[in-house]
């Protein structure tokens, strides 16, 4: 069994995991890409939160931004050195997903790979699930 977990900020134990259950994981790449921009902000102790919102022309969008403090109803999960913050409501569009960094000559960006997107849009940026 895997060694990662993630826990409510409360301190409890939501669910341990393994690699076909974990709530979400980054790739190494991302984590890499993620440390650098902590460290431009003069900050290492900050958390990544991924979140699902209302909106774009598929229903869903994801977004992500650094976060100093946990809420109540967030899941933390720690993975190849990076603490990711997930809010309830994200939870469940969230499972099983991955964050990776791809670089290519048409650019470079963080890619949320999600196995429960049942129709995307043509950009990638919005999506709806089941």
């Amino acid at each position: 069994m895997d060694k990662d977990s993630y826990i409510l900020s409360t301190g409890l134990i939501l669910m341990e995991t393994t690699q076909e259950g974990e709530l979400i994981t980054i790739s190494s790449k991302a984590a890499e890409k993620v440390t650098e921009f902590m460290k431009q902000e003069n900050k290492d102790n900050l958390y990544l939160r991924v979140y699902v919102s209302g909106g774009g022309c598929s229903g869903l969008s994801y977004g992500m931004g650094f976060e100093e403090k946990v809420d109540e109803d967030d899941a933390v999960i720690n993975k190849n050195g990076v603490q990711v913050i997930v809010d309830s409501y994200s939870q469940k569009y969230l499972k099983g997903a991955n964050i990776d960094y791809i670089e290519s000559l048409m650019g470079s960006g963080f890619k949320i790979n999600n196995p429960n997107v049942t129709k995307s849009c043509s950009c990638g940026h919005s999506f709806s699930t089941e």
